[in-house]
């Protein structure tokens, strides 16, 4: 099967307009974790979450090919996909920036595999980095989900550049 197209035209926007656009879809919001070889932990936050296929289990999301975290998670096994709360808004944002290291005072369990998994998530996936694709200025990762939990809550959601909640 071909994937491929031939190229679309030059767009007739401007990034700016684009990402106001895209703001007007509401997405879920997570927060992508894994453990180093060293055993610390890394995470950050994403909203391009999406499920692929029921059987096998698979999900993806994706991360700017910039992005400092990228050879992290392009080279390790593991990873889990939280699903944050509705009352976590404040994890997204310590996992949407750079700077101190959050899990000193971020409550989690571990993984059957070592990975951290955020307390009170509304669900986690923990999935086997089965194969990403580089598309534009993306990686989109694609994960095989070998264990999930859900605890049914609202979930946070992510409009027009704020948090809300379905509640």
């Amino acid at each position: 099967m071909n994937t491929r197209s031939p190229r679309a035209p030059a767009p007739t926007f401007d990034t700016g307009h684009f990402r106001q656009a895209l703001g007007q879809f509401a997405t879920g919001v997570t927060v992508i974790t894994t453990r180093l070889a060293d055993g610390s932990f890394r995470g950050l936050t994403a909203s391009s979450f999406n499920s692929v296929s029921l059987t096998p289990p698979l999900v993806l999301w994706s991360l700017g090919t910039a992005a400092n975290s990228m050879p992290i998670f392009s080279g390790n096994s593991h990873y889990v996909i939280n699903v944050l709360a509705a009352d976590q808004a404040h994890l997204a944002k310590v996992f949407s920036t750079r700077g101190d290291y959050p899990w000193d005072t971020v409550p989690y369990e571990l993984s059957r595999t070592g990975q951290p998994i955020l307390t009170g998530a509304c669900a986690w996936f923990e999935c086997h980095n089965r194969s990403r694709y580089p598309e534009g200025d993306h990686v989109i990762f694609v994960g095989e989900v070998e264990h999930c939990e859900f605890i049914p809550r609202p979930p946070l959601i992510f409009h027009g550049g704020m948090f809300h909640s379905l509640a």
